[in-house]
């Protein structure tokens, strides 16, 4: 998982093409090519309109969109589609799902929540998760530095250092 979040603003007067751009840019969904000319804020607006209509309706099948409808909606071929997909999938923002329609399974991707909101929130406890563990991370190594410097010293893990100890009695 490579997150790669980006400090962008929305202008105040900023419609929703516009603002659904620079929030796909905090979380890292946009292309990262300069050149990149994938959509994809189209793409969330679209997801986020089938899901508010599923609810609606109670069809859950409606809020579900196969690869090939989504590189659409993006403006790119369903291959390149795959490879920006890992990264919403990565951030729990998309869930994979699958139904059955006029007999033919069809498998595909919605919003991992109710709204918008509920869907970043999941990306949210993801990208928390991952800097949990970086911190515990952080703190295995500081504590392996402290026992590597302990060694080198010649001092074994159990005891206290003796310029500790002499600084206490002084």
């Amino acid at each position: 998982m490579k997150i790669q979040l980006e400090q962008k603003e929305a202008l105040e007067q900023a419609n929703s093409d516009e603002m659904s751009k620079v929030l796909l840019a905090r979380f890292g969904l946009l292309p990262r090519k300069k050149d990149g000319a994938a959509q994809m804020h189209r793409l969330l607006l679209e997801l986020y309109e089938r899901k508010k209509q599923s609810n609606r309706e109670r069809k859950p099948e409606v809020a579900v969109m196969p690869v090939e409808d989504m590189g659409v909606f993006a403006g790119i071929k369903r291959q390149t589609m795959y490879d920006y997909l890992r990264r919403w999938l990565d951030l729990n923002l998309l869930k994979k799902t699958s139904f059955v329609n006029q007999g033919k399974v069809v498998i595909g991707y919605e919003l991992n929540g109710t709204n918008l909101e509920n869907s970043f929130r999941k990306a949210e406890g993801r990208i928390k998760q991952h800097m949990d563990e970086s911190f515990k991370l952080i703190e295995q190594l500081q504590l392996e530095l402290k026992k590597e410097k302990l060694r080198k010293d010649g001092i074994s893990e159990d005891e206290e250092p003796q310029e500790s100890v002499n600084h206490l009695h002084q």
